[in-house]
């Protein structure tokens, strides 16, 4: 299920740039999407099986309302028509709780679902959590990582240590939507 490592040249870098620190269990195409059952924002249960079938695409980001996860989620709002289009439902999960993520959605007028993963839990089955240098300084958190999930329940798409802006586009590109 989970394979592949990241190597250590992803240490090397630029000052004050997020870096990987660690060799982590990576997912990759091909690869069983890890199943999970969060809260969403409004405080009912959604699982990876309730969207059986269907290409999900989901995000994982550091924290509501902080200026590049609210970058993030709203470069996804825009461009959730296009996604929609051709059959991509967009999730974000992160580690706030549901009434953190309600006051996101709300403050930003967030139109996809908001899930959340306070253990942690489905954060590191997916890779998205480990050590990382974050200017200069080594810590754990929650590392910026997108995946879509192929209606067979496979991962289709892993991107790891992303960057806010841009992130957007650069997905849109990789899977031919026209934004």
């Amino acid at each position: 299920m989970l394979n592949s490592t990241v190597s250590n040249a992803l240490r090397a870098g630029h000052p004050g740039k997020l870096e990987l620190m660690t060799d982590a269990t990576r997912l990759t195409p091909g690869d069983a999407a890890p199943a999970f059952t969060l809260t969403d924002d409004e405080g009912s249960t959604v699982s990876l099986a309730d969207f059986s079938g269907e290409r999900v695409l989901l995000f994982f980001y550091p924290r509501a309302n902080t200026p590049g996860c609210t970058k993030e989620a709203c470069d996804f709002r825009d461009s959730l028509a296009p996604l929609n289009e051709v059959g991509i439902k967009v999730v974000g999960i992160s580690p706030d709780k549901p009434a953190a993520l309600a006051k996101f959605r709300t403050d930003h007028s967030l139109n996809f679902p908001l899930l959340s993963d306070p253990d942690r839990e489905v954060l590191k089955a997916y890779g998205a959590f480990g050590e990382k240098k974050n200017y200069g300084k080594i810590v754990e958190g929650v590392i910026r990582s997108t995946f879509l999930i192929e209606p067979d329940g496979t991962i289709g798409l892993a991107l790891y240590n992303v960057r806010a802006t841009g992130h957007v586009a650069r997905v849109l590109r990789e899977l031919g939507v026209s934004a």
